[in-house]
């Protein structure tokens, strides 16, 4: 499970705002506040979606180890501009016009 400094560091990372932590997780804004903050330690589940939904985000929480726990970015900033360019490649999406069918 992650840690209140890993949570705030993986939003810097991600650029996700508290506020939009709140909305895509469903947990309170004051909860996270107060987990970042270490002035509250959430439930279990809690944590857990608030993990979740920063590594749908593109965070990579790196456990407790001989180099100390942490966090970072999937992709690098230039792969995560080639996946953008090429989500928006193709334009609009049409039906076929497939003769016979």
């Amino acid at each position: 499970m992650i840690t209140g400094s890993q949570c705030r560091a993986a939003r810097a990372l991600t650029d996700v705002s508290r506020q939009l932590l709140a909305t895509l997780s469903g947990i309170d804004e004051e909860t996270i506040a107060g987990f970042e903050r270490k002035l509250d330690t959430p439930a279990a589940d809690i944590i857990l979606a608030l993990q979740s939904t920063l590594e749908s985000a593109g965070a990579i929480f790196i456990p407790e180890g001989e180099r100390g726990l942490g966090v970072q970015l999937k992709f690098t900033r230039s792969e995560a501009r080639r996946l953008s360019n090429l989500e928006n490649e193709g334009g609009r999406a049409a039906d076929d016009e497939v003769p016979g069918v």
